[in-house]
């Protein structure tokens, strides 16, 4: 994959992307004449490519988003991006913790990711930490399918890499500011500047707000309330054309409160104890490059830093049963080292060896409340000891779970290209190792009396049972990993680029420990200790093993009519072994268990077309298909063989058109009218299909004022407020539903001096 500001032919481009911003379109060497205007600067920022061959001549989908269609996209996180991108599928809901990515039937819900993050060069380690703000994106570029090979552990499904501007190839101060209903506020302010000509320094600050789109129908507070900010520092220096050093380093936090989880029985939101999110989070990395005339070798260095804190009404419902308290902190380190042949007509290759280090500390006590403890401990003691009844001594008891999770991983890896006449053959492999080490303790202190039934019917202290459970252990996991990529590329003998290619791949995600289950193994442990229940069985609900996947597929590249028309096409199959699954154990609980499907495989098909019919007018289209279905899964209750595999939606849809006109007045110099939809579906929510989210529909419109120096957005989303939900969930046996966000409507401003 290689990172770029331009955009390529092979992706479904955003439906306000205007004529000239497409390094494809006929139109832009002709100037301002057909949009915003254009300052083509050389990019001397590091990019750290891991790759052997050019981009047209890639084996692989990436979909790629310049800074231009960025900004007109309104786009701050990857999320944004993903209605634009084929067989990509980011769900709204939950909190910013749930960083929930699926990408061709692949994804996960908890823990470990199917899909990579690089954020100037630096490879986020936690998911929680992926869905933040970024100010002042240059480019993006969407990545699907297994890049394992190059990448390592979490990128079966694809990578997703964001580039900053850089102070060495932009100077100036940028001002934003945007209002929208809900109250939703967006104010930034950088700074990009060139002291010498061989160092760059780039500052910005960013904060946001919004009250939210729904309410919690118990006390009417807003669900959704956010308020987060980012301060970031970039610093550049490049004493020679040999050598080059960048170091980037942000601060982020965010402040969230209640969550829009409607219970399906009601149709409403509406429960009674506090629910908020809380991220602070540091992000620092080093990326080094020096070029000889046969090689570069590039060094990336980071570090990161995580302090969140998530408080559950983990029932959401208006009774207390329980509530949970996360609160985790994590240091990561992480070193990749690549050394790269330079560019060669025949024969190119790279070697790079990685390592990482994490250490994550959790509390995560979970809080038994009146009502959950009359409805799932004395009501079952109460059935079976009528003569005997109990009660509990408290109010409420903590079930309380402290863990330190150390782990580290080296990975050595290769990739050769080699060039035979129209034809380009790629080869790679990489050795990975991984190691991760939970050391848990586990605690319950409380107490309940057993009174004696008299025969006028009155009740007698009988006797006091004390609760001491006090659980320690110390559980480590090692895997080991070989991840082999074949490719041939074939370059048509046409006027215009076009190729045909072929890839089979190898994608891996870690294994790891089910943290979020130690409390329903305390509560069952409390209540088969009573008699009253069945202990889970330790060892098979805390680990699961780590997913494999082969990817095979054939694709293609094609520009035509002078590249006013360009399109890629892609079709897949997915052979997935062990596939990770997040499912709700049965039983009045409330946790949520990784476990290992048998088997799963995956088909379909990804089409992207754009089209530059007349100057200033631009038509995009995208579509992806995927059926994923289970081969083999029984959980030994039930045979889940031929089912749906559930969260991975089978359609996603993207229309767009894009109309730009230049207005002969010294202020206002062009006017830019576009519209989009997109769909989604049908997405099954549950291994047995019970449960579906069919396709819909979701319009958006934009129009663009711009002078010399400023732009100014109208922009609607959601404009016919179509109903839809994003996630479903099982609590005790209740279910629940996210909806997801109605009409949309503001103004965006941007000011540059």
């Amino acid at each position: 994959m290689k990172k770029t500001i331009t955009i390529i032919s092979l992706s479904a481009l955003s439906a306000f992307l205007p004529a000239e911003l497409s390094a494809k379109n006929p139109a832009a060497d002709k100037g301002n004449e057909y949009g915003d205007s254009i300052v083509n600067l050389k990019e001397i920022a590091i990019t750290a490519t891991k790759s052997t061959s050019d981009q047209e001549k890639e084996a692989v989908s990436v979909s790629s988003l310049s800074r231009q269609t960025v900004e007109r996209m309104n786009i701050v996180t990857a999320k944004g991006a993903a209605a634009v991108v084929p067989n990509l599928y980011i769900p709204d809901y939950g909190s910013r913790i749930t960083s929930t990515i699926y990408v061709r039937g692949i994804g996960a819900r908890i823990d470990q990711p199917a899909v990579g993050m690089n954020i100037d060069n630096v490879p986020i380690m936690n998911k929680d930490n992926y869905d933040f703000d970024i100010l002042d994106i240059a480019a993006i570029d969407i990545t699907r399918g297994p890049q394992s090979t190059l990448y390592g552990r979490n990128t079966m499904g694809g990578m997703i890499d964001i580039r900053t501007l850089s102070p060495l190839s932009y100077s100036g101060t940028r001002l934003l500011a945007e209002y929208g209903n809900a109250n939703r506020v967006k104010a930034g302010v950088s700074h990009y500047a060139r002291p010498t000509s061989k160092f760059g320094v780039g500052a910005s600050l960013y904060y946001s707000r919004s009250d939210g789109f729904f309410e919690n129908a118990y006390n009417g507070a807003d669900c959704g309330k956010e308020d987060g900010g980012r301060a970031s520092l970039k610093l550049a220096w490049k004493p020679n054309e040999n050598f080059i050093v960048e170091n980037m380093a942000s601060f982020s936090a965010v402040r969230q409160s209640g969550y829009a989880y409607e219970f399906i029985e009601t149709g409403q939101i509406s429960y009674n104890d506090t629910c908020y999110y809380r991220r602070n989070s540091i992000l620092d990395g080093l990326t080094m490059k020096w070029n000889h005339d046969n090689f570069s070798l590039t060094s990336v260095t980071s570090y990161q830093y995580i302090d969140d804190d998530m408080t559950l009404d983990q029932d959401f419902l208006p009774v207390s049963y329980f509530t949970l308290s996360q609160l985790k902190k994590e240091h990561a380190v992480t070193q990749d080292l690549v050394l790269k042949s330079s560019v060669n007509d025949r024969l190119n290759w790279l070697a790079g060896i990685s390592g990482f280090y994490r250490h994550l500390s959790m509390d995560a006590p979970v809080t038994f409340k009146e009502y959950g403890i009359e409805q799932l401990i004395t009501k079952n003691w109460n059935a079976n000891n009528s003569k005997y009844p109990m009660r509990w001594d408290e109010d409420q008891f903590v079930l309380g779970s402290r863990f330190k999770m150390p782990s580290y991983g080296l990975s050595a890896y290769g990739e050769v290209s080699y060039q035979l006449d129209r034809f380009t053959f790629i080869g790679g492999v990489r050795f990975d190792f991984e190691s991760v080490t939970l050391n848990y303790n586990s605690d319950c202190s409380t107490s309940y009396t057993i009174y004696q039934q008299q025969p006028d019917g009155s009740e007698r202290p009988f006797r006091r049972d004390p609760v001491e459970i006090h659980n320690t252990g110390h559980l480590r996991r090692s895997f080991k990993e070989v991840l082999p990529k074949v490719s041939v590329v074939y370059n048509l003998p046409l006027q215009e680029p076009a190729n045909l290619y072929l890839t089979v791949a190898k994608g891996y995600k870690a294994g790891g420990f089910n943290t979020q289950m130690f409390s329903d193994v305390l509560q069952q442990q409390l209540m088969s200790d009573m008699g009253i229940g069945q202990r889970y069985d330790v060892d098979k609900v805390i680990g699961y093993n780590p997913e494999k996947s082969w990817n095979y597929e054939i694709g293609g590249k094609f520009s035509l009519a002078d590249g006013r028309l360009s399109t890629s096409f892609a079709a897949f199959y997915i052979d997935c072994r062990d596939q990770q699954l997040t499912v709700f154990p049965d039983g009045d609980v409330t946790g949520r268990i990784m476990t290992n499907a048998g088997k799963t495989r995956s088909t379909g098909a990804e089409l992207s077309v754009t089209y530059y019919p007349v100057n200033g007018l631009v038509l995009n289209a995208g579509y992806g298909y995927t059926n994923a279905k289970f081969v083999e899964f029984n959980n030994g209750k039930q045979d889940y063989s031929g089912k749906f595999v559930p969260y991975a939606p089978q359609n996603t849809i993207f229309a767009g058109a894009n109309y730009s006109f230049r207005v002969k007045n010294d202020f206002l110099r062009y006017i830019s009218v576009g519209a989009s939809g997109h769909g989604v579906g049908k997405i099954y929510w549950n291994e047995n299909n019970t449960r579906q989210q069919n396709l819909y529909f979701l319009l958006d419109a934009n129009v663009r004022f711009s002078g010399e120096h400023y732009s100014l957005d109208l922009w609607t989303k959601n404009a016919t407020d179509t109903q839809y939900n994003t996630f479903y969930f099982v609590s005790i046996q209740h279910e629940f539903l996210q909806r997801g966000k109605p009409a949309q409507f503001g103004a965006t401003l941007r000011i540059t001096i």
